[in-house]
């Protein structure tokens, strides 16, 4: 098989509209324990730091039903439901056959102690914006000075010469240890689906980061590939447009890359299934 074809059958790139956000401040905390690390990157042994809760209740998707009225159509959208048990394993199998690695939680309290758990002291971290981390706590995490970690994303956003904040997007920010994100659906037979607008997620998901975490609620499990593009396109970007109108006083958001990843190689991809309604 030729590169070419290759790339063709793991990976589809189109150009769409969608998005682009960014978080707030504020910090809650919860304890929990850091795994202890490989030793190249730290010889402590596990310390107990400061576990802080989501400070974004004003961006998420019930805030957003509130706020603007004419979203309530989409209030009982079959994209906000759980996918049932069965199907969950299903798409465990289907996501591992193709080279993901899956790890399959409860709850948001789980998910951000499996991804905690996931990520050697030391390593460069970026993000993605995304409600599902903020939900988790996660986001929060990492704007605290208690995680062990070098937040590139930090980094960035502290830069506001724009030339220099776009030469770190496009360099550090892709090329960092471990890439963490959500995604805008999940299909049964294993592929995953998300977009950007710049195309800093979809380089650092695709191909510069060392490992990429994905974290998402089974109620972005969806049948297949046309159903994917469906929940991106007519569920998460009028509420990403929701958003964009909230945080940048614009009318909607734009995402100008859609990215369908058919596979991965040696379990570079983690996703975390999370078994609560998150995110968008």
């Amino acid at each position: 098989m030729s590169i070419r074809s290759l790339l063709r059958q793991n990976t589809t790139i189109t150009s769409v509209r969608a998005f682009n956000i960014r978080p707030s401040t504020s910090i809650l905390t919860r304890r929990v324990i850091l795994p202890t690390m490989p030793a190249n990157l730290s010889t402590s042994a596990p310390v107990a730091v400061e576990r802080p809760q989501s400070t974004f209740e004003e961006v998420t998707w019930k805030a957003f039903l509130t706020h603007e009225p004419e979203l309530n159509a989409l209030a009982d959208s079959k994209y906000r439901h759980l996918a049932s048990d069965e199907t969950v394993e299903k798409t465990k199998k289907a996501l591992e056959a193709r080279g993901f690695k899956v790890h399959v939680v409860a709850n948001k309290d789980e998910a951000f102690q499996k991804v905690v758990s996931l990520i050697p002291a030391g390593s460069s971290i970026n993000t993605a914006h995304s409600t599902t981390l903020e939900e988790t706590g996660i986001t929060n995490f990492l704007m605290s000075p208690s995680h062990p970690w070098n937040n590139i994303r930090g980094a960035i956003i502290a830069e506001k010469d724009p030339i220099k904040q776009g030469d770190l997007r496009r360099t550090l920010g892709t090329t960092v240890d471990y890439f963490l994100t959500s995604m805008t659906a999940i299909t049964e037979s294993g592929e995953i689906a998300h977009g950007d607008q710049t195309g800093t997620k979809v380089g650092g998901v695709s191909f510069g980061a060392g490992n990429v975490i994905v974290v998402a609620g089974t109620n972005k499990i969806v049948k297949d590939e046309a159903e994917a593009w469906k929940r991106t396109t007519e569920f998460c970007l009028p509420f990403v447009s929701a958003y964009s109108r909230r945080a940048f006083k614009i009318k909607e958001a734009f995402m100008t890359n859609y990215e369908l990843l058919r596979a991965t190689q040696n379990g570079r991809i983690q996703v975390v299934l999370v078994k609560e309604a998150l995110g968008f």
